[in-house]
């Protein structure tokens, strides 16, 4: 992202949230503020992601792993979690609409990004619930640990941490080192993040995910990782995750779309839940 400018794809996302409780009727999942938190370009938003054929695969993949976090999250906090870490936190809205009690939430983002959406709440009147704290972090001056202490955090207390839609722009030496840093925790830990297999354009969705890469890179966000699930899941291993479970195109196919017909796909976008907790 550009100094001093928020993050451009994490607008994109909140647009494709958006999208989806126009265009598909919210079925994957439901946030009624998702449109709400886009402001006066709402519509001009979502009609322009919704007016891509393109970007259905996408809006229905950020569904999904949404769907997919929310529902981990709630089982996470009948088995003893507190705290919750949204990390890239964006436009996400699940701070303001949960209802769970008893978890302290912490939101954390680049500081001009956290900064816009601040503004974003204030003019759609969005309360900030006093559950949540703000945690501005600039990862070119200090670290996530760093940042979160200052806010606050308690890393002896049992946490889940959110990170959807950002391993795709950070390197693979950065991805490693938050895993290793979440692994550590005294209270114990789990956490839910996506990610995407390298690709070529000529195997099927290939060409999507080039055109996606084109996209963000064009915005000056481009994508710095790719991961092969076999390497990745070892690594989580040996970083002290226990519990992981990684769903696949196929396997979200499955249990999100069963009455859709072909030949699912092993190879795309995935979504992982890790947990340190045996």
């Amino acid at each position: 992202m550009e100094s001093g400018q928020p993050s451009r794809t994490a607008l994109g996302a909140a647009a494709l949230r958006a999208a989806h409780q126009l265009l598909d009727e919210g079925r994957i999942f439901a946030d009624p503020l998702a449109r709400r938190i886009l402001g006066a370009d709402a519509d001009a938003l979502v009609q322009d992601v919704g007016s891509d054929p393109g970007r259905q695969r996408l809006r229905l993949f950020v569904a999904v792993r949404t769907r997919f976090a929310e529902d981990a999250l709630r089982a996470a906090t009948e088995e003893g979690v507190r705290q919750l870490v949204v990390l890239g936190a964006g436009l996400d809205t699940y701070a303001y609409r949960t209802r769970l009690d008893n978890l302290r939430i912490f939101e954390v983002d680049h500081p001009d990004t956290q900064e816009w959406k601040r503004e974003r709440l204030s003019e759609a009147a969005i309360p900030v619930p006093s559950s949540l704290t703000f945690a501005p972090v600039d990862f070119e001056r200090e670290t996530l640990a760093d940042g979160l202490a200052k806010a606050g955090f308690d890393p002896s207390a049992r946490t889940f941490f959110t990170w959807l839609g950002v391993v795709p722009y950070l390197t693979e030496n950065a991805v490693y080192s938050t895993l290793d840093f979440i692994a550590r925790l005294k209270g114990g830990a789990h956490v839910v993040f996506d990610y995407a297999n390298p690709r070529a354009p000529d195997e099927d969705g290939g060409a999507a995910l080039e055109e996606l890469a084109a996209r963000v890179a064009s915005v000056g966000e481009a994508f710095k990782s790719y991961f092969e699930s076999d390497d990745l899941f070892a690594k989580l291993k040996a970083l002290g995750f226990r519990e992981i479970e990684d769903l696949g195109p196929g396997q979200i196919g499955t249990r999100y779309f069963a009455k859709r017909s072909g030949t699912p796909r092993n190879r795309g976008g995935h979504i992982v839940r890790a947990t340190t907790i045996a």
